[in-house]
């Protein structure tokens, strides 16, 4: 039996190593939830998206390339079942949240389980 079979799949991109390990341990110590990748950038997530077919993606608002924002529209247009998670240091921009189509866009630092959960409840 596969006991991943109802867990919630996240994919994470952070460019920041330390960040994005975090945040993959963070998911893997969740109950229900199964880190399905993390990745540098978000060409990588769009990409990423397209092979492991994720449920929530966590997106670091800042990364070179293609920021998480614009890998939120990119994700939000063609993925409209996707819940997205925008994610910074920054203080949360409630317009920008709305523009960019993530569900929620938290401070890295209130990231929990708990969290997790609620945001899965709410927007999943």
């Amino acid at each position: 039996m596969d006991t991943h079979a109802n867990s919630v799949r996240v994919l994470v991109a952070d460019d920041q190593a330390t960040a994005r390990d975090a945040v993959a341990y963070l998911v893997q110590a969740t109950q229900g939830f199964e880190l399905v990748g993390a990745c540098p950038s978000g060409e990588a997530a769009l990409e990423m998206v397209e092979e492991l077919a994720p449920h929530l993606v966590i997106l670091d608002k800042r990364m070179p390339g293609i920021d998480g924002i614009e890998t939120c529209r990119r994700l939000a247009a063609r993925h409209p079942e996707l819940v997205l998670v925008l994610v910074s240091v920054e203080e949360p921009d409630e317009a920008l949240t709305q523009d960019a189509g993530a569900a929620v866009f938290l401070r890295k630092q209130r990231l929990s389980p708990r969290v997790l959960r609620e945001v899965w409840s709410e927007y999943g």
